[in-house]
């Protein structure tokens, strides 16, 4: 069942890659959502040729995707998790951190993730039990146990702004650790799964950010929660992702 699940989002993100990689090259329409996030025809060719796949193969499941709606779904349905281009604003403005993440998401957890950044060159895939790969080599996260040595690296964290008290956390724990970045979207967790860094924090995301990159790092042997924790769920906000080793003393030095 995973392997013909994660053959389908491998082959929905390569018809994707295509879509991309011409409309990148190209000139393209922009439009604001309602949350004044930009869209362009790319993304949603590119939703319609994931979803087409997807149906082909899967009619009976459900589609969330994040710029054609979602389906009624089931508790015990499958549910795909798709963002067609992952970093919109990076593909508008023509530089390369962005991806298409496809996930399935059953019985309250991701199942198979698929997260492909096309200019890159990466894709990073997961299955529940099966580990994770990228470009078809097996990955681990780091074996780094301490702050002082550890690269950190923070995405989307307007929210976080907005808290004064958390905002002097974050700044102490980045001042503890080795070295800060900000790669921002894909990149980071695709080079937390391999080992690269160790820690990436943010507080702006939603499931369809991330949910692929979450199953790949865990089955990385790293751990992926909420900034409080908890596990991921579809209503997710905010998001600590590390090394395993490091999450729990990254946890109490954020306080979220």
């Amino acid at each position: 069942m995973l392997s013909d699940l994660l053959q389908c989002a491998r082959d929905a993100a390569e018809l994707a890659d295509q879509v991309i990689r011409q409309g990148y090259g190209g000139d393209f329409d922009v439009n604001l959502k309602a949350d004044s996030s930009p869209v362009t025809e790319v993304d949603i060719a590119a939703e319609r040729v994931i979803r087409q796949r997807i149906s082909e193969q899967f009619p009976d499941h459900a589609i969330f995707g994040e710029e054609l709606g979602r389906d009624q779904h089931q508790p015990d349905q499958p549910l795909w998790l798709i963002d067609p281009i992952d970093g919109t604003k990076s593909f508008v403005r023509r530089y390369p951190f962005f991806s298409t993440q496809i996930a399935v998401w059953l019985n309250g957890r991701v199942v198979v993730g698929v997260s492909n950044a096309p200019l890159a060159g990466q894709c990073l895939w997961a299955t529940e039990g099966g580990g994770a790969w990228l470009n078809g080599d097996a990955v681990q996260v780091s074996r780094n146990d301490k702050i002082s040595n550890s690269t950190v690296s923070t995405g989307n964290l307007r929210t976080l702004t907005q808290d004064v008290d958390a905002w002097s956390r974050l700044g102490k724990l980045l001042g503890a650790c080795d070295r800060t970045r900000g790669y921002g979207d894909y990149y980071h967790y695709h080079l937390l799964a391999r080992g690269a860094i160790d820690v990436v924090v943010e507080s702006d995301v939603n499931i369809l950010d991330i949910a692929a990159l979450s199953l790949a790092v865990q089955e990385a042997g790293g751990q992926f929660t909420d900034l409080r924790g908890a596990p991921i769920t579809l209503d997710v906000t905010h998001v600590l992702a590390s090394n395993g080793r490091l999450h729990q003393s990254v946890l109490e030095s954020l306080a979220f």
